[in-house]
């Protein structure tokens, strides 16, 4: 059943690397029959390497999901259809030359079955007798990824976020509005550019339009992807010359999301597909958000014409939310935790933490945790103790805190950060300075830059290089994650001397 492998597949998501599901897991197709779970593979390719490599952790999802002993499950892995039919063609040719072979010529029946179907599998002349001219054997073929033309839209359970669970208030009102008019049939806005720094609600915000269009009925004509995303399944159609069916399939969307669009930057083919799949979108009725951690004319390297549309409809950023707004968070996440949480303790955490949502989160997670550790209801004093964990960076750590602090984490000099060496660790340092600045102070991007004597193109360029690590969870990612949550949690507490 394919609620049974939606299941399998989720608990996979939790189990492996995020990077390893997306690559080898999200693209199969899977159905169960009692205790026997099917998967389909984009090709040979993909195939051949989950038997050999996730094989077992398949198998105990499967056994948990059932409700199964593991070895009690199998699990059997297919090639697509272009493969799947090679192979019966082949098996075919063999079935036919087996029963065109005399019975004389001194081979039993199940012999000669056996060697035909050795010789058809292996795609490898037999003896003599067994030559059959008119079979040839499939021209090898390169095997990709399975990052190719794929569907872009989402099912219901990855709509994460909707338009009930965000909190309004005067820094994004204008956001939230304009995406509530994409999803409407009779609505005027066709094209609309989100700009916000890490964990504003960006994401929420084009989540709640795929929710909404889904809920509508028009989830299959949604089509939710990130720049990042976009540019690897062109760079595999272009590989597999499938180019036109993925221009094609984007462009019978009613509504395209694009996140994080500044990763564009550079990449010039990939960027004349995006102005391709918009104009046409644009023309004939479609609707296109994009969302990015810059605004337009902070965008370099981005062809102007893509610029131009990106501007054609309503641009809006969003910016931190005000003391109301974030006692509304907490109370709407407390509820959905079904915390009680007094409103004393509310007003301590809203007056406190001016941060982004996510830290306002974790802070609540983090007093809710030792609450329940220590056995007892939430009050001010253990608010406090939580708080002074968080406090400071809430409030805003300037440039300089920045920079001390991120010397401290990478042990490196501030004399070094600013000398013109690029050196990996150097690098590493600077970007997530960069990131940090951007996130936690008002500063411009060229204010940012002229601290290092870097123009703002190459702040722009470190921040994407973060939250690209950050997004995929790579080594360095997991290495800045733990350094930015180390400043973060120390901001305004100066280095030693």
């Amino acid at each position: 059943m394919q609620e049974q492998w939606l299941e399998i597949s989720r608990k996979l998501q939790e189990s492996l690397d995020s990077g390893v599901y997306k690559v080898w897991i999200a693209p199969l197709h899977g159905e169960v029959r009692g205790e026997h779970l099917t998967l389909r593979a984009p090709n040979a390719f993909v195939a051949n390497w989950l038997r050999t490599r996730l094989l077992a952790s398949i198998r105990e999802a499967a056994a948990a999901v059932l409700r199964q002993n593991p070895e009690k499950v199998s699990v059997e892995v297919l090639a697509g259809p272009q493969e799947a039919a090679a192979a019966v063609a082949m098996t075919n040719a063999a079935e036919t030359l087996a029963a065109s072979m005399p019975a004389a010529e001194g081979l039993d029946e199940g012999c000669a079955h056996g060697t035909l179907t050795t010789a058809a599998s292996d795609s490898v002349s037999a003896a003599p007798i067994l030559a059959a001219p008119s079979v040839a054997s499939p021209a090898p073929t390169q095997q990709y990824l399975p990052l190719g033309v794929a569907s872009f839209s989402r099912p219901r359970s990855e709509w994460r976020h909707s338009f009930d669970d965000f909190v309004v208030g005067p820094s994004n009102n204008v956001a939230v509005a304009a995406a509530q008019d994409v999803c409407r049939s009779s609505g005027c806005v066709s094209t609309l550019f989100i700009s916000a720094p890490p964990g504003l609600g960006k994401t929420h915000v084009s989540q709640a339009v795929g929710q909404t269009m889904y809920k509508a009925g028009l989830g299959s004509k949604v089509g939710y992807l990130t720049a990042e995303d976009f540019a690897a399944r062109f760079v595999s159609a272009l590989r597999t010359r499938e180019v036109d069916e993925f221009k094609a399939r984007l462009r019978q969307l009613d509504v395209l999301l694009l996140e994080d669009v500044h990763f564009l930057r550079g990449k010039e083919k990939i960027q004349d597909m995006v102005l391709s799949v918009v104009k046409h979108l644009q023309e004939y009725g479609g609707r296109v958000v994009f969302t990015s951690t810059f605004s337009p004319r902070e965008l370099q390297q981005v062809d102007s014409q893509l610029v131009s549309h990106f501007c054609s409809g309503i641009v809006s950023a969003i910016s931190r939310p005000d003391e109301d707004m974030r006692r509304e968070i907490l109370e709407r996440k407390a509820r959905s935790w079904q915390v009680m949480l007094p409103g004393t303790v509310c007003d301590l955490l809203a007056n406190r933490l001016q941060g982004d949502v996510r830290q306002l989160e974790s802070c609540l997670n983090s007093l809710v945790f030792k609450a329940r550790l220590l056995n007892c209801n939430l009050n001010t004093e253990l608010a406090l103790e939580v708080l002074s964990q968080y406090a400071d960076v809430e409030c805003g750590p300037d440039f300089d805190a920045i920079v001390r602090l991120v010397c401290e984490s990478f042990g490196l000099t501030q004399k070094q950060l600013a000398s013109p060496s690029r050196r990996q660790e150097l690098v590493l340092a600077r970007n997530t300075i960069y990131y940090l600045a951007r996130k936690h102070t008002e500063m411009s991007l060229a204010e940012i830059g002229s601290r290092f004597n870097r123009r703002h193109t190459t702040v722009i360029k470190g921040i994407s290089s973060v939250e690209r690590e950050l997004c995929k969870e790579t080594r360095v990612g997991r290495q800045i994650a733990r350094a930015v949550s180390l400043i973060e949690r120390n901001a305004g507490v100066c280095a030693p001397a």
